[in-house]
């Protein structure tokens, strides 16, 4: 049996530093807690089990997060009925800003981590329109969950500002993306989204694990009661589902990844979703090239990149960036994304088992959900409470099988 963490301050309420937490999960949801609660002091010890280190300087490039966009998009990817999620993601977009200025010294000589600093959201047909209006309508009505003050008068609490969520004109798009088609029957900016670069970002990570101390396990766990530590922290993406009961099944997703060659044209500024046919895409660039997708089946264990998610992607993307067909396609990648049924991940406490704390489930949106997700779990295991936005996200909603 491990140790219990003392008691907390009676100042601060901080619980004592745990003699050792084990993260179960080396990908970036799992680094970035392990980073997290080793820096703010939370454990003596803190150690990540991760098997693979087949990616460049050890970070597994089998999992979701070495094939993602990068994409911090809370409000492009905002939907009706899902006042939860849309709250969890804009909460940790508000502490990007904060988490790359921690990280800055640990980025890899190279291009930066931020590799993009705004969004456009547009939609091709009619249909499609129709469906975005109505879904940045939803979005700009919605408060903000990081402002605790209400409007003078009005007794809500403030909503999202133009500086998050603005219609532009075809125009005004025109101007900020030349190279794109002439083909968007609406369009909007978010100018506090963007991107990252994946990869950059688990190498930043990976390095400032080493710098605080972070050690490695690299073995797979087959069970969690065989892990010897006060507190394990739960990311192990899909493979949360055997290890811990949680309703978290693979979706596959496909992407491409271009590169630039001599004569191209340039490609977007920022990063551009749009609907095409229905189908939704990203252009997220990249330095020296551009990310491309991003298909999605509910094909259970399955890493193969297929002939029609190629087509269906490089055809989408050559209808709003037609000088798409000059790059060169440099990498062809699928990945499984761990998905929840109500889309959002489970964060905190485990109701059960005292010992565990969950950081897993995050479907598509691991990277951008990934500093409000390192908060929660080190409120936990200070004794502190966690952001507000995370409690819809407790593990306790679901029963487990």
């Amino acid at each position: 049996m491990t140790a219990d963490p003392g008691p907390a301050d009676p100042r601060t309420g901080a619980r004592s530093a745990a003699r050792r937490v084990s993260v179960v999960g080396g990908s970036v949801i799992g680094l970035a807690c392990a980073w997290e609660v080793a820096r703010a002091g939370a454990a003596d010890e803190v150690v990540v089990h991760e098997p693979d280190d087949s990616g460049p300087g050890g970070v597994p490039a089998s999992a979701a997060a070495w094939v993602a966009g990068g994409m911090l998009a809370p409000f492009s990817e905002a939907w009706p009925g899902e006042e939860a999620v849309f709250a969890l993601g804009v909460d940790s977009l508000r502490r990007w800003p904060e988490m790359l200025r921690a990280l800055e010294p640990h980025v890899p000589p190279g291009p930066p981590v931020r590799t993009a600093a705004h969004t456009h959201m547009l939609a091709v047909d009619e249909a499609d329109a129709r469906d975005l209006d109505m879904a940045m309508d939803w979005a700009a009505r919605q408060p903000d969950p990081t402002v605790g003050a209400t409007r003078s008068g009005s007794g809500s609490a403030p909503g999202i500002t133009a500086a998050d969520l603005r219609r532009v004109t075809r125009r005004e798009l025109r101007e900020a993306e030349p190279s794109l088609a002439r083909v968007a029957r609406a369009a909007y900016r978010m100018d506090s989204e963007g991107a990252v670069d994946n990869r950059v970002l688990l190498a930043a990570l990976t390095r400032a694990c080493v710098a605080e101390g972070v050690t490695w396990v690299r073995s797979a766990v087959s069970s969690l009661d065989h892990v010897d530590a006060d507190h394990v922290v739960l990311a192990a993406g899909t493979g949360s589902a055997a290890l811990a009961g949680l309703p978290v099944r693979p979706v596959k997703g496909e992407v491409l990844r271009l590169r630039a060659r001599p004569g191209c044209e340039d490609p977007p500024r920022g990063v551009v979703r749009a609907f095409v046919r229905g189908r939704p895409l990203y252009l997220v660039p990249r330095e020296g090239g551009l990310v491309v997708g991003a298909t999605q089946y509910e094909h259970g264990d399955d890493r193969q990149v297929t002939v029609a998610g190629v087509r269906d992607l490089l055809a989408d993307a050559e209808t709003v960036f037609p000088g798409i067909g000059e790059f060169e396609l440099a990498e062809t990648i699928a990945g499984l994304r761990p998905m929840s049924p109500d889309n959002l991940p489970f964060l905190g406490p485990d109701p059960t088992d005292p010992r565990l704390v969950h950081a897993t489930g995050h479907g598509r949106n691991g990277i951008a959900l990934t500093p409000v997700t390192a908060a929660t779990v080190v409120a936990h295991l200070q004794g502190r409470p966690g952001p507000p936005a995370a409690l819809a996200a407790s593990p306790d909603r679901v029963r487990r099988g």
